[in-house]
Parts: C-alpha cells; structure tokens; sequence
C-alpha cells in the first residue's frame, strides 16, 4: 500500500497533435473569441436594422393611410401590388382584396379601359407623369370620375417595375376650383368698390369747385332767357298790332318805340349764347359723370394731354386755396385706356402734390407736369415743391392704407389704387425725390398702336 501522505497517480497527458503547440492553441481560442464577438455584433445591427426597418414600414403605412388622394401601385400588365386607406374607402374594398387582381377590374367603362392600357403599355415614358381622366366603380357601385397622374415605377438597373396611379376625385377638384373662382370673384368685386369710392373721395373734393363752375354757364342762360323772355313781348305787342290793321304810320311809330330791328338783330346772338351756356353745363355734367361712374373694361385710344388738361382744371376747382401748375401740352400722346381711370390717376398725384407743397410757404404750391415719348412709351412727370418722401417711406409709399397724411385726412388708398389702374393699362408707377427737390411720380404709359 502507498504511504497515506503520498499523492495518487496521474494518467499521462494526452498527446498533442504533430506541430501543435501552447502558442498555437491560444491563437485559436483568439480566434474563436473574435468570431463570437463579430456574431454578437452583426446580430445588434441585424437587430438594429429590422427596427430601423420596422419604423420605415410604419411610417410609410401611416404616409399612406393619410393621404387623401387615392393611390394604387400596379405592374406593368395592370396587376395591383399596393393601394392605400383612400382608393379602399372609395371602392369599398379592402387591401387584402385588391391585392393581386387586375387594375381593369376597378374601372366602370371601356374608355378607361383603354386609356389606363395606353398608359402601361407606353414604352418610354416621362418620370413627370402624364395626366389621365379615369372613371372608378365606387362603393355603391356609381361611376366616380378621377383625375390621375401616372408615373412609372422603375428599378434600379434602369428597367421599368409598373406604374404608380395618383388620382383625386374630379368632383373635388372642381369644388375647390369653383370656391377658388367665388374668392376671386368677390376680390375683383372688393377691389372695384374701393377704387369706386376713392373715386366718389376725389369728386367730393371737387363740388364746391364744380358749383362755381356751373354758376357762370348757368348764370349767363338765364340772363339770355330773360332777355328773350322781353323780347317775346314785345313781338307779341308788335304782332298784336299788325292784325288789328294799325296804319303803316302807328306801326312805324311802334316799330321804333320798341326797337323792333334792335330786337331782331339780337335774336341770333342771344340764342346762340344760350346753346353756348347749355353746351357748357351738359359738358361739365357729362365730365363728372364719366368720372364717378364704373368704368367698362374696354379701352380706348387717350390722349394723355386733354386727361392732364381735365385733371388739373377739376383740381384747381376744387382747391382752396390757389396754386401755380408748369404744364405746356406737347403733341398727343395717344395711349389706349379708359379716360376716367386716367384722370382719377393724374387727378390723385396732383392732388397729392399740392397736399405735400402746402407747407411751401415762400412761393406756395407749384406743380410741374411734363409728358414726353421715348421708346415707344409715354413718360408723365409730376413733381411738385414740397419736402419730399421719406426714404423709410419710399418702399411703402404704394402700399394700401399707407398714408403719411394726420388722421382723418387721407386714407391711404389714392396711390395704391393708382398704381394698380397702370398696372392694368400695361404701365408703371414709381416715386422719387427729385434732385431739385420735392417728390416727383412718373407715369409709364406704352403708346397706342
């Protein structure tokens, strides 16, 4: 027997393969480390990516489900891969069974029919899309037309995978456009009530001036009348006379008494003054007509000096107090347009003129108002003596309701809406200080042909 203290025996090691060491082993246990190490690693980023991936799905699920137009993804022979909430809503089908069947099974007629094989079997076409109006079988089974844009669906080596159907109901499209048409409508409609009274502001300043301007015509007919109105009795005596077979010696001595070929001298004379004095009232009646009244779209050939001539003749009227004008009317400048609207535009930078010249007290109020051609343009200056514009004002001078004017004196809208009627007869309005001084707008007019 072994003594108790002694050690059992070992079985010998086993043998180690030819050509392997300790050091070998180790390389291989490395090895195996970074292995299982690079497993544990590709599989967090396989399990990163399929969440990643996950949250992309979703994400597209959800674009698609809120879309409001309809949508449907098809092959190149019409079989449908994907749709979305909106096309399944209108036809009253789910996803699951559309899926796989036939794009021409949704369509109600044989021209859609049609139309959708044109654009599938189309060989090159555009990645823009075309546009395309096709009728869907609805819910209920009713034709529900649609306006779709059709784009191909193409892969990345280039071949084309199908096509990608966007439709909209047309129905919509024409609601939205009809309430587009309403907005538009009664912006025209607001637009054409405030040039309308800031029209009706600009004659209201002229009616003191308009009262003194038909006092004289009108003064002068009734002088006229009451002169024929004695001259009608003193024929009528004279006639009386005649038939009651008064003597040629009475009716000399009446004849002279009362001044018969004095009278009949000045018949002409008094009559045409009186169709002078008429002409005149009607002419200054039909002017402030023409002005206060709508004006029609249609334009006719202007000349641009009688509308400067007009304008400064109202104002001056209608001032009250007196100002100097530096104006020598040129040749015509013919201009196609509406005379009021152009001489509610003059009539506003002339006004607007002698509103900032007011404080000019040295010399007063002076306007300076030239009209030249160049380059197949008319060019209208008005400049007046005032302090000029502010520069912080100059870019909003043409803005609406922008007035530097106190309260209660302006409204802001005269040079907004003269911009706007140049605008429509094919011209510009721009502002400036003059170098000489003061403010000075110009008015770009194209020439009529």
């Amino acid at each position: 027997m072994p003594p108790p203290d002694s050690d059992p025996p070992r079985s010998p090691a086993p043998p180690q393969p030819p050509g392997m060491d300790d050091t070998t082993w180790l390389d291989v246990i490395h090895k195996m480390d970074e292995v299982y190490s690079q497993l544990v690693h590709d599989e967090i980023e396989l399990e990163k990516k399929n969440v990643e991936l996950e949250q992309s799905q979703q994400f597209i699920f959800s674009v698609l489900s809120a879309m409001s137009d309809v949508l449907l993804v098809c092959t190149t022979s019409g079989e449908i891969e994907e749709t979305n909430a909106a096309l399944c809503e209108l036809v009253g089908r789910a996803d699951e069974d559309l899926r796989g069947t036939s794009l021409f099974d949704l369509l109600a007629d044989s021209d859609s029919v049609a139309r959708a094989r044109t654009v599938l079997l189309n060989a090159s076409p555009t990645r823009l899309g075309e546009a395309v109006e096709l009728n869907l079988k609805g819910a209920l089974g009713e034709c529900v037309p649609v306006d779709a844009n059709c784009t191909p669906r193409i892969a990345s080596s280039g071949r084309r995978l199908g096509t990608v159907f966007v439709a909209r109901p047309t129905a919509e499209i024409k609601r939205a456009y009809q309430e587009l048409r309403a907005a538009h409508e009664a912006l025209k409609k607001t637009q054409q009530q405030l040039l309308h009274s800031e029209k009706m502001a600009s004659l209201g300043r002229l009616v003191a001036g308009v009262a003194h301007e038909l006092n004289n015509p009108i003064s002068f007919v009734l002088g006229n009348v009451h002169a024929l109105s004695r001259y009608s009795d003193r024929l009528r005596t004279y006639i009386a006379a005649v038939h009651a077979g008064e003597g040629d010696q009475a009716l000399a001595h009446l004849r002279a008494q009362l001044r018969i070929e004095h009278l009949l001298s000045d018949l002409p004379s008094l009559i045409e003054g009186t169709l002078e004095g008429a002409q005149r009232t009607a002419d200054i009646v039909n002017g402030l007509r023409r002005f206060s009244a709508m004006d029609p779209e249609e334009r006719k050939p202007v000349d641009l000096n009688q509308v400067v001539d007009r304008a400064i003749h109202w104002v001056a009227k209608g001032s009250p107090r007196p100002f100097t004008v530096e104006w020598h009317a040129g040749a015509p400048c013919m201009v196609m347009g509406s005379a009021g609207q152009l001489q509610q535009v003059v009539m506003n930078l002339i006004q607007n003129g002698l509103d900032a010249a007011s404080g000019a007290m040295s010399e007063g109020p002076r306007l300076w108002i030239d009209a030249a051609t160049e380059g197949g343009m008319v060019l209208l200056h008005v400049r007046d003596n005032g302090p000029g514009i502010a520069p912080e004002s100059l870019t909003r001078i043409f803005d609406p309701f922008f007035t530097t004017k106190p309260i209660g004196k302006g409204t802001g809208l005269g040079l907004s809406i003269s911009y706007g009627i140049v605008e429509q007869h094919g011209g510009a309005l721009s502002a400036r200080n003059h170098p000489a001084g003061g403010a000075e707008f110009t008015v770009q007019l194209p020439l009529a042909a």
